[in-house]
């Protein structure tokens, strides 16, 4: 396997975490409903210039448009909004490690489903993300956030834990280029029909420091997203799984820096959150 794979993989992930942060601070005078529209408008245009750009669409079969298309509805329109109000509601540390839930969830719907193996290191990994997970509801009611909150960030594990097998088998049917260009546009178009028809256009206004935040963090989530597409495509679920999952400590460490007026970190919030990579690494890497 090059190595490649390793560095887009960690890039992806480095991604993801600036976007929360980015999204975190553009919440203090946006809505998330503006956040969201404004990140899918973002990834959209640049998507399909890359798309045009190595080379056009290329390939494209009926059921690689339908399985990226579902990505789009479940992990960009479930996923990804609901992580936009977790982070709204409950922090960017706390949301971006329950949200890293998805691997068990993957894996789990492996074993039910697809009738693989329960392993050792599954069990191992199952428990201490538990314990983590324990700890990190602690601390966040320690901090002020109800426990019915924390069932936003789970919800938005639940679709992008669904949402990866989908992709790994669109990746057989298209370039992940055009299959993620199509995941964000299908997204996009749904969600827009979904504001004008509930009259809700304001939210895709916003202005200011608010709408810098939200399209720095629409460039960042869209090229994270991508960047751990074409990890999947060149490497094994197994590697870049744990490696994308390491996110929420790069959250830990940018929160720091960039969100101490804004976020506080407790200590159960830390080892909880670091629990739960160590759980995902070991459900995925072995």
């Amino acid at each position: 396997m090059p190595r490649t794979v390793y560095v887009l993989a960690l890039i992806a992930a480095f991604s993801s975490a600036g976007a929360t942060i980015f999204i975190r601070q553009g919440l203090r005078g946006g809505t998330s409903f503006a956040g969201f529209w404004i990140n899918l408008a973002v990834g959209t245009v640049g998507l399909w210039v890359a798309v045009f750009a190595t080379g056009g669409i290329g390939h494209v079969s009926a059921l690689g448009f339908a399985l990226f298309g579902l990505a789009g509805l479940i992990g960009t329109i479930g996923g990804r909004l609901l992580r936009f109000v977790s982070i709204e509601k409950v922090g960017a540390a706390i949301s971006s490690a329950l949200t890293n839930l998805n691997p068990l969830i993957s894996s789990c719907l492996a074993v039910l489903l697809l009738g693989e193996r329960v392993t050792p290191t599954i069990v191992a990994g199952t428990v201490v993300i538990v314990l983590g997970t324990i700890l990190l509801s602690g601390g966040g009611l320690r901090l002020g956030v109800r426990p019915a909150q924390l069932a936003l960030p789970v919800l938005s594990a639940l679709c992008f834990g669904v949402v990866a097998i989908l992709r790994k088998v669109g990746l057989s049917q298209m370039s992940a280029v055009t299959g993620t260009a199509v995941n964000v546009t299908t997204a996009l178009v749904a969600f827009t029909a979904f504001l004008i028809a509930s009259g809700n256009r304001d939210a895709m206004g916003v202005r200011g420091r608010s709408l810098a935040h939200f399209v720095a963090a629409g460039i960042t989530e869209n090229a994270g997203v991508f960047l751990n597409v074409v990890a999947l495509g060149l490497g094994t679920v197994s590697v870049v799984a744990p490696l994308y999952g390491s996110a929420p400590i790069f959250v830990l460490v940018l929160s720091y820096f960039f969100l101490r007026g804004v976020e506080i970190l407790s200590g159960r919030v830390v080892v909880g959150t670091v629990m739960i990579v160590l759980g995902v690494y070991l459900i995925t890497a072995f």
